[in-house]
């Protein structure tokens, strides 16, 4: 993480981060722990043991730095990346962006609507495609706190963040672990259904419509600011981004070692998500069957609520409109709702919503990268040049692994 501390604005954590100023990056990581990681890290886990482990880390340190960025963005302007991507592209580039984040979106918003749905199946038995449009509702309710100020929505996320944070800790003490942890930290493949899922865990993490609204966050907090104090800020978002992407890799990670405990070696079953539940019911009891439903419903339900504000976010920046949420939210539901009327396997559904969100993250770190490295928009803010190489190495590798994959399946 030497990147982030050599930024501006970075050196020492000083006295004067404040805790009031924390908050931002907590609601962009829930983005990163939402039921698409539980798809992609419970299937990496159950077919590969620890195999992908490094993939997560990888990711996870990627994302760090991503959402450092996009929240220094923020601060730097006191614009979002949407806004500034409408400013400074062509239009023409402005409104292909816009166009595929809201495909992206809509990718996004059926990863989480079928994982609460699956939570609540679980808990109370409530039928899928009932239990997609409670979810929505619930979502609503969430939202509805950000009419009260940003704080109020700021905190009922992270409390649900830490909600699944408890129930993995709690799930993982239980279980335990098996074999050697430390040999799925040393990087490598087992054929290309592991680079599926590879690519799978890095849509799942490095998240396209997070990026956008990190900086969405921390613009309100950068108004009327002297220069002096806006690094102060930096400062405190990068507390921020350290804290709540660290205790995100931790939760990913504790998906992947106890799907590995659990599952590996023996039959994956119909769906590794109700299979991981199962097992959990059956070798180690109801208590941590009901830990691992609670959280998967809670990731859901808060990731769902990111997720639409993001879409708000996007909306504004590109082509300076917006719709009511009730809208935007029939609209994003409508791919979910569907999986979850037909019945189609729902882990096998959200792993390919990981795959196409990984596609879509170059379209908002690539322009992310190109603008924080310009002077003119960053100011004293802008990117050092190691920073830079690093955003863009984080870039290429995905788009490298994206093409694999398509030439993988496409000769397969």
């Amino acid at each position: 993480m030497a990147v982030l501390r050599r930024d501006p604005g970075v050196v020492g954590l000083r006295p004067s981060v404040s805790a009031k100023l924390v908050g931002p990056a907590f609601v962009a990581a829930v983005a990163y722990i939402d039921p698409g990681n539980f798809a992609t890290n419970i299937s990496a886990g159950g077919l590969f043991g620890y195999r992908l482990l490094w993939v997560i880390l990888a990711a996870n340190v990627m994302a760090m730095l991503v959402q450092y960025l996009s929240a220094k963005l923020g601060i730097a302007t006191g614009r979002d990346l949407p806004e500034l991507c409408r400013q400074h592209f062509p239009r023409p580039v402005s409104r292909g962006l816009w166009v595929q984040a809201e495909l992206v979106a809509m990718a996004t918003d059926l990863a989480e609507l079928v994982g609460a749905a699956v939570g609540l199946n679980l808990l109370f038995g409530v039928p899928l495609a009932l239990a997609g449009v409670m979810t929505a509702v619930v979502a609503f309710g969430v939202l509805a706190l950000e009419q009260h100020g940003r704080r109020p929505f700021e905190l009922a996320i992270a409390a649900m963040f830490g909600v699944v944070f408890l129930g993995f800790a709690y799930d993982l003490a239980t279980v335990g672990t098996r074999g050697n942890i430390a040999a799925g930290l040393v990087p490598g493949f087992a054929g290309s259904d592991s680079v599926l899922l590879a690519v799978s865990i890095i849509g799942a993490t490095v998240m396209p419509h997070v990026i956008y609204l990190h900086s969405a966050l921390t613009k309100k907090r950068a108004h009327h600011r002297s220069e002096m104090s806006r690094h102060t800020l930096l400062r405190s978002q990068g507390v921020d981004v350290l804290l709540a992407l660290g205790t995100a890799g931790l939760i990913n990670m504790a998906m992947l070692v106890l799907a590995a405990s659990l599952l590996h070696g023996g039959p994956l079953g119909g769906d590794p998500i109700l299979s991981a539940h199962d097992s959990l019911g059956r070798m180690v009891g109801g208590g941590a069957a009901l830990a691992f439903a609670i959280a998967l419903l809670a990731s859901g339900v808060s990731s769902s609520s990111v997720g639409t504000y993001a879409g708000q976010v996007v909306m504004r920046g590109f082509i300076r409109r917006s719709i009511p949420l009730y809208v935007r939210r029939s609209i994003t539901m409508l791919p979910g709702l569907t999986v979850l009327a037909l019945g189609l396997p729902t882990t096998d559904s959200l792993v390919i919503s990981q795959v196409a969100l990984s596609f879509g993250i170059p379209f908002a770190l690539i322009p992310l990268v190109l603008l924080t490295r310009r002077a003119d928009v960053m100011g004293s803010f802008v990117n050092r040049r190691v920073t830079t190489i690093a955003a863009a190495g984080c870039a290429g590798l995905i788009t490298v692994l994206n093409i694999y994959l398509v030439v993988a399946e496409v000769s397969s």
